[in-house]
């Protein structure tokens, strides 16, 4: 399949009307992809091997990427190929999910475009991010809020994403002298959605999960709150059931960054030791890959290096690829008013006493992502923008060490029963798609 035809099957898909075209363009890329031995996967094997302690030295980049997905993922396909990475995750949160309106269906399939693209082959990761409860809606409908996020796993796994990170920290209560009382209902509920997600996985896939100990933006996490956290999750999880394989911490930073009044980003005080402590605690006492890092794309570039060398198991980057096509010279000057004159209507909500404009538009902008996705995508400089952004990918998988790291999942990432997969889903894609338009 040429490289023009990958590429006019995505635009009729992503931004097209016609219903047909739509599901001609699923057809065509997964039945391609599916030939061309490109496949959604699990990395749980891997992260077993570095629970046992058999590799290690690199810390997997997962990625958000809210917008002109097909070609920062094409991007990131062409800098892997070139240093034989393998070990990189491609992700999208709940949240993400709404407002840059794409579906799970929609994520997947432009990713293993851009994999054919750019000639690709092999496992590809695709992660949900941040499954999380919400803790008002949760409070106030328990069951409701239980089933929106099960009915989302479900979707997301007939979808392809082998690897979900289920964020029930947000119920950890930390008016608790306990830790195991802080931890508990945290604990039940990750332990009830893993049991659910064993449940729908297809026959030959191990699904990853994640859990997480500490909300991001709260106190930082220590080995006593993992130990706790586990301790209640063994319990309620089926006497002989697959865990979950890493453990999401806080560690002092923040999801996109605190943004200064005049637009900059504020020094954040990561303490690298916390990664480091809770990693061994998963090695040594459950067999976990380790910890994971969320809100890190805006840190500094001098603090990159030291996630693995702080045995962090995975970091998540979102924020920063965003800023990137957002400020290129490449971004058409007038979109980019329209869609600030859009916010200060529709995200006015948003706009706090005190905000200067570039904290209201650097807070609120991701909103108009959904919105203004057929403009994004008609962007003439998409490629150029896609190019700068390489850059970045390049900078993070050295910084991280994940080069060569193909032979490892080669090693690790073997039987997944993909081709029975790819009769499944082939039933499913017409039915995750109706009602789309």
């Amino acid at each position: 399949m040429e490289k023009k035809q990958i590429d006019d099957l995505v635009i009729d898909f992503v931004v097209g009307s016609d219903v047909k075209k739509k599901e001609d363009a699923i057809n065509a890329i997964w039945g391609q992809a599916y030939k061309q031995g490109v496949y959604p996967a699990s990395i749980h094997d891997l992260y077993k091997a570095r629970g046992e302690g058999k590799i290690g030295g690199f810390t997997v980049p997962a990625m958000n990427l809210r917008s002109l997905t097909y070609d920062l993922s094409r991007a990131i396909f062409r800098e892997a190929i070139k240093i034989g990475a393998g070990a990189f995750i491609f992700e999208i949160a709940r949240s993400e999910m709404g407002y840059t309106d794409q579906k799970p269906l929609e994520y997947t399939t432009v990713i293993l475009a851009a994999a054919l693209a750019e000639g690709y082959t092999g496992p590809v990761f695709i992660q949900g991010d941040h499954f999380q409860v919400n803790a008002g809606s949760y409070k106030k409908d328990p069951k409701a809020e239980v089933e929106g996020l099960k009915k989302l796993i479900k979707e997301s796994i007939e979808a392809g994403f082998y690897n979900i990170d289920i964020d029930s920290s947000t119920v950890v209560d930390l008016s608790k002298d306990d830790l195991l009382e802080q931890q508990r209902l945290n604990s039940e509920l990750c332990a009830e959605l893993t049991t659910y997600i064993r449940k729908l996985q297809p026959e030959g896939v191990n699904i990853s999960v994640g859990g997480e100990i500490g909300e991001v933006g709260t106190k930082n996490s220590t080995p006593e709150d993992l130990r706790a956290f586990m301790q209640l999750y063994l319990k309620y999880l089926p006497e002989g059931a697959e865990g979950i394989s890493k453990i999401s911490v806080q560690t002092g930073t923040s999801h996109g960054g605190t943004v200064l009044a005049d637009g900059s980003i504020a020094k954040v005080n990561l303490d690298f030791n916390v990664l480091k402590s809770i990693s061994e605690a998963c090695k040594k006492d459950y067999k976990m890959a380790g910890s994971v890092q969320h809100g890190a794309s805006t840190l500094p570039e001098s603090e990159f290096h030291k996630f693995p060398e702080f045995d962090a198991a995975e970091v998540h980057l979102a924020t920063q690829f965003q800023n990137m096509v957002f400020d290129s010279k490449s971004f058409p000057a007038d979109l980019k008013k329209k869609i600030y004159d859009w916010l200060r209507v529709e995200a006015k909500n948003e706009l706090k006493p005190g905000m200067t404009d570039e904290q209201f538009f650097y807070k609120s902008r991701k909103k108009a992502l959904g919105p203004f996705k057929k403009d994004i995508m008609n962007i003439d400089g998409r490629e150029r923008i896609a190019v700068e952004v390489e850059k970045t990918f390049a900078f993070l998988f050295g910084q991280l060490k994940i080069k060569d790291t193909a032979k490892l999942v080669k090693q690790y990432i073997k039987d997944q029963n993909m081709s029975r997969h790819f009769e499944l889903l082939h039933d499913k894609k017409a039915e995750q798609f109706e009602g789309d338009d």
